[in-house]
């Protein structure tokens, strides 16, 4: 079959659009990094591979779960002082699970193509603002994040934004240091790869889930808003708050209290009364005819009036039934105007308007409008 040569060009042209298409998608999917799934790890608050240990009053808590846990080792030191919201699981099948989940999402950031390295020797990330992006550091000669400025993290107000941070050696943050999260960054999408050890400084404040090959030790009244979790080694605390509170994103579970009740209640308003005003007007659109119907008049958001209704050189062809008699076509037209809506059969009444007895149809006044609808004859 010979194909026309419009219908080929046409052709043509659409299968060009779409080799377009199909080449730039890939670039626009990269343009977002995605989170590390942290699997059956999300529960864990702390989670080591060797012990546990804690000196003074700590804090371990979070609607994400504030559990604790240690495989394959079994021992958690200074336990008696430690506030812990969630379970403690030593050395069983749920903290052996977790560690093969940490496993998975220390390689899957490990695993990550930096968009940024940076290369300085020291307080590679302080004073610096960053947005979403896999960023690479080495070892710092004192700290990669001291307490003289803030390392901010700006999220430029998508809710999606990822944080990924590899550090080819240790992670340290200086005593006072500070994470600031602006435009809608999440502590939840902030992870921390650390192929050596990490350790926060005393009175720092530290935001996102650590993976440390090795250990972490959170020094004297350091608070972490996130996950510690030592792949190998052990986790200390000294008077710590730790903490793994929910945080999700559109499309999951996250949705603040205040927000909820605020939608719930326009919701509900917004619902009564858009559901309150259709409702009147859709009746008495749909009851204003008694044995015929037009379009218009069923689709008339007021008391039977729309455009179509109102506009005196409008003519349309709709369906009319009876009772007693099979559908026929009618004819709308407009023939008089009147002051109440009513309807009946008023030929008799409107003979000076050309129409005598026979013309047997239905006058609708809507209005202000009188509508004559005529049977046409087969």
């Amino acid at each position: 079959m010979k194909i026309p040569k419009k219908k080929s060009m046409a052709l043509l042209l659409i299968l060009s659009m779409l080799v377009l298409l199909v080449v730039k998608i890939p670039l626009s999917s990269n343009a977002a990094e995605v989170k590390v799934n942290l699997r059956s790890t999300a529960s864990f608050a702390i989670l080591a591979g060797e012990t546990i240990t804690n000196t003074g009053s700590s804090v371990i808590n979070g609607d994400a779960g504030g559990d604790v846990g240690v495989y394959p080792g079994s021992a958690f030191t200074g336990d008696t002082k430690v506030t812990i919201a969630g379970a403690v699981h030593l050395s069983d099948a749920i903290a052996e699970q977790a560690k093969q989940d940490l496993v998975l999402a220390y390689d899957d950031a490990a695993g990550r193509i930096p968009t940024t390295t940076f290369t300085e020797t020291d307080n590679q990330l302080g004073g610096k603002t960053l947005t979403t992006g896999v960023y690479a550091f080495g070892h710092a000669t004192t700290a990669n994040l001291t307490a003289s400025s803030p390392l901010i993290l700006d999220a430029q107000g998508d809710p999606e934004a990822v944080f990924i941070f590899q550090a080819s050696s240790d992670l340290v943050t200086a005593s006072g240091s500070q994470i600031v999260l602006v435009n809608g960054a999440k502590f939840c999408r902030i992870f921390w790869q650390v192929t050596s050890s990490a350790t926060l400084g005393t009175g720092s404040h530290f935001v996102g889930h650590i993976f440390a090959l090795t250990s972490i030790q959170a020094q004297t009244g350091a608070t972490i808003q996130g996950q510690l979790l030592a792949r190998n080694g052990s986790v200390t605390l000294d008077n710590n708050t730790i903490t793994n509170g929910l945080c999700t994103t559109v499309g999951e579970n996250e949705t603040a209290s205040v927000t909820a009740g605020t939608t719930a209640a326009t919701t509900a308003g917004t619902t009564a009364a858009t559901t309150a005003g259709t409702t009147a007007a859709t009746t008495a659109a749909t009851t204003a005819p008694t044995t015929a119907a037009t379009t218009a008049a069923t689709t008339a958001p007021t008391t039977a009036a729309t455009t179509a209704v109102t506009t005196p050189a409008i003519t349309a062809t709709t369906t009319a039934s009876t009772s007693t008699e099979t559908t026929a076509e009618t004819e709308t037209e407009v023939v008089k105007e009147g002051t109440s809506p009513q309807t009946g059969d008023y030929s008799a009444d409107y003979s000076d308007m050309g129409m005598t007895a026979a013309a047997s149809g239905i006058f609708l006044a809507i209005n202000g409008v009188i509508l004559y609808l005529r049977r046409k004859n087969s």
